[in-house]
């Protein structure tokens, strides 16, 4: 499986900080998982303000202006974008459809093609613009998938928590990884 992950301009960068930690779990298990980055400026102004000047990942890293990434063409057959965390103003332009940068591109590649779009939507309170763009990129195929920790298996740590969110969107990739407890476990 080949999965780009985005990061946008929005607060939440510790949810791609553990996403990149997970999938280089699964590519461990699994070398047939192919994992690309691509940070916003913004997105990579968040994240230094967030987390630091810590490495982003060991995956291949490319630039937001860079149509000549595979995953910018639909023949490349990357199976799965996740935008994370994606800022309200990222989630405006992929619903318009505006492939202005490598991000947006992916993500309309990934509409066109029928392949798996997550947004992990990162942002509250939500305007009625926020609600209708979520609803004209769900009906165009995407996957709307907001920052929203879940409590019941009573999550002692920040980590804890974020691992809630982090775990639907392995899920929803479809990637075998352990993060949190599901409903019904023992947490």
């Amino acid at each position: 499986m080949k999965i780009l992950v985005a990061i946008t301009g929005a607060s939440g960068a510790v949810y791609a900080r553990r996403l990149l930690e997970a999938l280089a779990d699964a590519r461990a298990a699994d070398a047939r998982l192919q994992v690309a980055v691509c940070l916003s400026d913004r997105g990579r102004q968040i994240w230094q303000h967030e987390i630091g000047g810590e490495r982003i990942s060991d995956f291949p890293e490319h630039r937001n202006d860079d149509f000549c990434c595979a995953f910018a063409s639909g023949s490349a057959d990357w199976q799965a974008v996740v935008v994370v965390p994606c800022s309200v103003g990222r989630l405006a332009r992929i619903a318009a459809g505006l492939a202005d940068d490598l991000i947006a591109r992916a993500a309309d590649v990934a509409l066109k093609e029928r392949r798996k779009l997550i947004l992990v939507l990162r942002e509250t309170p939500l305007s009625l613009l926020h609600i209708e763009n979520m609803a004209t990129v769900t009906r165009a195929g995407a996957i709307v998938l907001p920052a929203t920790p879940s409590f019941y298996s009573r999550p002692a740590t920040l980590e804890a928590a974020v691992d809630t969110v982090v775990a639907r969107i392995v899920d929803q990739l479809g990637v075998a990884v352990s993060l949190a407890p599901r409903w019904g476990e023992a947490p």
